[in-house]
């Protein structure tokens, strides 16, 4: 895809059939704000650039009937989520269908290098199913903060090895294409945005519960990054004063009590303790622990692993709670691994902050798990990259 809009309205243009399909010239004009004239001028030049393609004839609205346009349906983007244990990789159309979807397990602390080379060997496998021959743009998201300008990862606290790694330059010499790289959770929350639960709301936050804990802020249907990419970094507000080491260096951080990993070490000490019998057997045949041993054992009445979820999502709840009465939101979606845990989970976050925020702020505000799973990330990647492309240049 060499072709980008040339002006404002051609993006507008762009962007809603990315968003609504093909569609015919009248109802588009129902939705810019421009004369049938102009708006005549900005479509054929779009199809110009071969962006657009002719889609036939509408259906009659009483008149002469309309044509239909849509987006050329060979554009092909490219969506990679980086996890702290798994990278998913994945292929839409223009109009952000996944096409293909591979996911594997992967260790970030691997490095860049070495995570690169297990998603790139993941995007050859995509390629040759035949759902892609190229890519017009990629969207990749990493867990941790990042310099969004240059698609940098800045000093991310679970990520040795990546800080200051040139994420878009080098990907963009493997791949052959413009790539954009954001916070892994700010994906979930477009791919929520884009195809998900989130899709009629324009103010809302997206949390990440995996290894770590994470939030996506969305005001007004963008994005907000902060000055320095960190916005959203939840996981190290502090929720117990002189608590628990955690690893970003502080002390009482919620990290430190709740997500994957902070789960996977108190599930350990719950079975050592002799306090659940479920998980000490777990343990027993298998070495290790992990949040999907926690909801196995909570889904056959183990006390011990309901008693960790419920004390971890009044944890989250409580963080929540602060940033609701701050920021009101529309809505609050609950995304990531660790939503395994499933609705006790999501009972005891909503309790906590329907609990301690206003009702002015709670009364018609709906906490709810995310509708797409780990297709948010991916999803949420293309959407990244489109609305790069579909930008003025």
């Amino acid at each position: 895809m060499t072709a980008r809009p040339a002006n404002a309205h051609q993006a507008r243009l762009l962007r809603l059939l990315r968003d609504g399909g093909p569609n015919s010239r009248a109802e588009l004009g129902d939705q810019v704000d421009l004369s049938r004239s102009k708006l005549a001028v900005e479509i054929d030049r779009l199809l110009e650039t071969g962006l657009v393609v002719a889609d036939g004839l509408a259906a009659s609205r009483g008149g002469r009937r309309s044509h239909n346009v849509r987006l050329a349906p060979q554009l092909r983007f490219l969506g990679i989520d980086i996890g702290a244990t798994s990278v998913d990789v994945a292929v839409t159309n223009p109009e952000l269908e996944v096409l293909g979807h591979l996911t594997e397990p992967m260790d970030v602390r691997e490095g860049p290098v070495a995570v690169f080379d297990q998603a790139l060997a993941m995007v050859a496998k995509l390629r040759d199913s035949g759902v892609a021959e190229g890519f017009d743009g990629a969207g990749i998201g990493v867990p941790g903060p990042v310099r969004f300008p240059e698609g940098v990862p800045v000093a991310p606290p679970i990520m040795p090895g990546w800080d200051g790694f040139p994420v878009r330059e080098a990907l963009s010499q493997e791949l052959g294409c413009p790539v954009m790289v954001d916070n892994d959770v700010n994906l979930m929350a477009m791919g929520e945005m884009q195809a998900g639960v989130a899709r009629p709301v324009r103010d809302f936050f997206c949390v990440k519960i995996g290894t770590g804990i994470g939030c996506g802020v969305v005001v007004g249907g963008e994005v907000h990054r902060g000055t320095t990419g960190s916005a959203g970094d939840i996981g190290h507000i502090q929720v117990v004063p002189d608590g628990r080491q955690c690893a970003c260096g502080n002390r009482g951080c919620l990290e430190a009590y709740f997500g994957g990993a902070a789960l996977a070490r108190d599930a350990k000490s719950a079975a050592e303790e002799g306090r659940s019998r479920e998980l000490a057997a777990q343990l027993e045949s298998a070495g290790r622990l992990t949040a999907a041993d926690v909801a196995a054992a909570a889904a056959a009445g183990d006390g011990a692993s309901l008693d960790l979820i419920r004390e971890g999502g009044a944890r989250v709840g409580q963080v929540i709670a602060g940033l609701v009465s701050f920021f009101n939101p529309g809505l609050v979606v609950i995304g990531g691994g660790v939503t395994g845990l499933g609705h006790t989970l999501l009972a005891s976050i909503r309790t906590q902050v329907y609990r301690q925020s206003l009702p002015l702020a709670t009364g018609n505000l709906p906490i709810v798990l995310g509708e797409l799973g780990q297709a948010a990330g991916v999803t949420g990647a293309a959407r990244l990259i489109s609305d790069h492309l579909f930008s003025p240049a």
